[in-house]
């Protein structure tokens, strides 16, 4: 006899899923009857918070979504709140749980890790959640979640098994096939409409978010094609070369750049929310488009949310890219301004270059000189100063290369856990690419136990340590607006004493030549490395040297 478990396993494998992280728990010990003999490889992570941000970073590198087995109740709130980050920032993620038998969900007596309403409590986190009611539904929910990870707006997705139907027999179902689903192409009227509008502009311009990130080529082309200027969420950095004379960055929240955003005519906003953590950062209001919107994304809800659009398209950020493409050669194209395009964007990047401030020009001088030494290296970054910093001074030449948790819900503790599934997700996507996770001291406090996950797995991750003995970005915000910081200058431990404790490479460094060194030594090791930057020491050498 086949149990639902061990199906579920084979079905797992018919759509591609290579990796499941979890902890094994009495309530779950039958998801993972089937799994030793499959081609399925298993991380453990050390809680399962830890579990729900590999899979999130996994999903990321890889492009596939991450999926989780996790237990009922305390493992269910645990992950819920990096369902929370992939929710935010649209990641596809396959959470799988226990829960108590049919006869007793919602009995309220007392059961080992009852919850009154499980599938309740992750509803605001999860695209849905379903209760297996028999195994004999097992192929339509599965079915369900990856059309939704393949051709809609990829999120969480929670499915929960009651004990009992973890044990149905379910021969019948081991004959299931995976259902193949293709995402929507452009509707032809709105691109011609679009089209018409983008070609008559004099001042165009482009916003592109993660929604469009696989539309890199497309929208390079669209820019260069229009002369417009493009801008980029964080989530959608590297989609235009770092060095491309289009580039904005991803300066949105900034004075000099909403400037251009406010002269522009034409606005094609395509993959993105236009939403606070990409466009106003600094919470100050008033980030303004005048000019015609216009909005293409998969998700029909979000093409009118923040800012309405005198057109819309509900469609694959890819396709529709490619048929504004083709529907703009039909099209004579207006005279552009004489100041826009390129020569607007030169100007706007001497103005930024010209404005920042000390410590911003010391943490890109040090972003700088990991990319030296690791130019091929994708960032995961926690919510900490070089990470904003970075998000706001840093162009990548390929996307998929930098993504951070200060964007969308803003946890703290995601990069350590997200940087080694995102490892594990460039191997199995056949990249192998290297990987740094970039964290703060306290934020590293959060999930400082998954380097023994990331020494286990044998990711050879570079953990970059920004200590800076507190939360020092909050203790500003507090002393800016008055309060007395309190709760912010907490114990700093022995970062590199603990590292070393777990199994890892450890070191602290000073000075650039110190940090290309350690960061050289990094390369061919079979785990983690954990180097150490003091702020106060960077700071502090740079004004020396």
């Amino acid at each position: 006899m086949a149990t639902c478990g061990e199906v579920l396993v084979k079905l797992l494998e018919g759509y591609e899923v290579q990796r499941v992280f979890g902890i094994p728990g009495v309530h779950t010990v039958e998801l993972y009857r089937g799994l030793a003999g499959s081609s399925i490889q298993h991380v453990t992570p050390r809680h399962e918070q830890g579990a729900g941000f590999m899979a999130d970073g996994y999903a990321r590198t890889s492009g596939k979504p991450g999926v989780c087995f996790i237990i009922t109740g305390p493992g269910m709130t645990n992950i819920t709140t990096a369902m929370g980050q992939a929710y935010a920032d649209s990641i596809p993620m396959l959470v799988i749980s226990s829960v108590q038998s049919r006869s007793q969900l919602g009995g309220g007596r007392g059961k080992l890790h009852e919850l009154p309403a499980q599938g309740a409590l992750v509803a605001g986190v999860a695209a849905f959640s379903h209760t297996l009611m028999s195994a004999a539904e097992l192929p339509a929910v599965l079915a369900r979640a990856f059309a939704l990870f393949r051709a809609g707006r990829p999120r969480p997705v929670h499915i929960e098994i009651p004990l009992d139907v973890l044990i149905e027999n379910a021969d019948e179902l081991l004959a299931s096939e995976p259902v193949s689903v293709t995402r929507a192409g452009p509707a032809p009227a709105a691109i011609e409409h679009m089209a018409s509008l983008l070609a008559n502009a004099r001042r165009p311009l482009i916003l592109a978010g993660g929604g469009a990130i696989d539309a890199a080529a497309a929208l390079t082309q669209l820019a260069a094609k229009l002369d417009a200027p493009v801008a980029l969420t964080i989530n959608a950095k590297g989609m235009l070369p770092s060095s491309h004379p289009l580039l904005i960055g991803s300066t949105q929240s900034l004075d000099p750049t909403r400037e251009i955003i406010e002269s522009a005519d034409v606005v094609l906003a395509i993959g993105t929310e236009l939403a606070e953590t990409d466009y106003d950062i600094t919470f100050q209001g008033h980030f303004k488009i005048p000019g015609t919107l216009l909005r293409i994304d998969i998700d029909p809800d979000q093409t009118v949310r923040n800012f309405p659009p005198k057109v819309a398209l509900v469609s694959d950020a890819q396709m529709a890219a490619q048929a504004l493409l083709a529907a703009l050669s039909e099209h004579p194209l207006a005279q552009r301004g004489s100041d826009w395009g390129h020569k607007r964007v030169a100007a706007l990047k001497a103005t930024l270059d010209a404005s920042w401030d000390e410590p911003t020009r010391a943490q890109t001088l040090f972003l700088q000189t990991v990319l030296d030494v690791l130019p091929e290296l994708v960032i995961v970054g926690d919510s900490t100063q070089p990470v904003y910093t970075g998000n706001l001074t840093l162009n990548r030449d390929q996307p998929r290369r930098w993504f951070n948790s200060s964007t969308g819900y803003g946890t703290l503790g995601y990069a350590l856990p997200a940087a080694v599934g995102a490892w594990l997700g460039s191997q199995d996507a056949g990249q192998g690419l290297p990987v740094a996770c970039l964290i703060g001291d306290g934020g590293l406090q959060f999930t400082l136990s998954e380097l023994a996950s990331g020494v286990e797995a044998r990711t050879p991750i570079v953990v970059l340590l920004w200590n800076n003995q507190g939360y020092e970005e909050i203790k500003k915000y507090m002393v800016n607006r008055a309060i007395e910081p309190v709760g912010v200058d907490i114990h700093t431990p022995d970062f590199i004493g603990v590292a070393k404790a777990l199994g890892c490479a450890a070191e602290a460094v000073s000075g650039i030549e110190a940090l290309k060194t350690a960061l050289n030594a990094t390369k061919g090791r079979q785990g983690p490395s954990v180097i150490e930057i003091d702020q106060r020491g960077w700071m502090k050498g740079l004004k020396a040297s």
